[in-house]
C-alpha cells in the first residue's frame, strides 16, 4: 500500500509547529447540550452538522480530518471554529439572517386576498385567476402594486382554492 502526505508549502518550516487561531474548547455544559442535539436528532440538518464540527474540534483534530468526517469544506470548519470563539455556542450553530425582500402582503392583506379568492368570481368567470386578484388588492387599495406571481405564492401558503 502506498502512503502520501499532502501538505501544503506556505505553512511548512522547519522544525516549526502551526497552531490554530481558533481554538474550540467546550465545557461540560456545551459539551453535554451538543451531545443531546446529535442524540435526539430531532433538529435542522445545517445545525447538526455544525454541531458535529464543534465536537470534532474540541478533540483539536485537523481540519481536514473534520470536514472529511463531517462531509463539510475545510473553509466550513474554520468559520464554524472562528464563530464558535467569537460568538459563543449559540452563534456557532445559528445561521446569519439572509437577505432579501420585505413581505409585500402583510396579515391583513393575506386574509382579505384569501377572503377574496373564497368569494365568488366576477362577470359570470367560472374562477378567480391570479392576475384578477392581483388587479382587485390594487383596485380596493390594500396594496400599491402586487403581481400575480405574489398572489399566487401567498394562496399556494395558505393552501387557498381559487373555486
Amino acid at each position: 500500500m502506498v502512503s502520501c502526505t499532502v501538505y501544503d508549502r506556505r505553512w511548512a518550516v522547519e522544525g516549526a509547529v502551526r497552531t490554530k487561531r481558533y481554538r474550540v474548547d467546550l465545557n461540560d455544559e456545551e459539551r453535554a447540550q451538543l451531545e443531546g442535539m446529535l442524540r435526539k436528532g430531532r433538529t435542522a440538518a445545517r445545525r447538526l452538522t455544525r454541531a458535529r464540527v464543534l465536537l470534532s474540534a474540541a478533540e483539536d483534530r485537523q481540519d481536514h480530518d473534520t470536514a472529511a468526517a463531517v462531509r463539510c469544506s475545510i473553509p466550513t470548519v474554520a468559520r464554524i471554529r472562528r464563530r464558535f470563539v467569537e460568538g459563543g455556542l449559540e452563534y456557532a450553530l445559528s445561521e446569519r439572517p439572509r437577505p432579501g425582500a420585505e413581505r409585500l402582503l402583510d396579515a391583513r392583506a393575506e386574509a382579505h386576498l384569501i377572503a377574496l379568492a373564497c368569494s365568488t368570481p366576477p362577470d359570470s368567470r367560472p374562477r378567480w385567476t391570479m392576475q384578477l386578484l392581483a388587479d382587485r388588492l390594487i383596485k380596493a387599495a390594500i396594496v400599491e402594486s402586487v403581481s400575480d406571481e405574489t398572489v399566487r405564492r401567498t394562496l399556494k401558503r395558505g393552501r387557498s382554492s381559487r373555486g
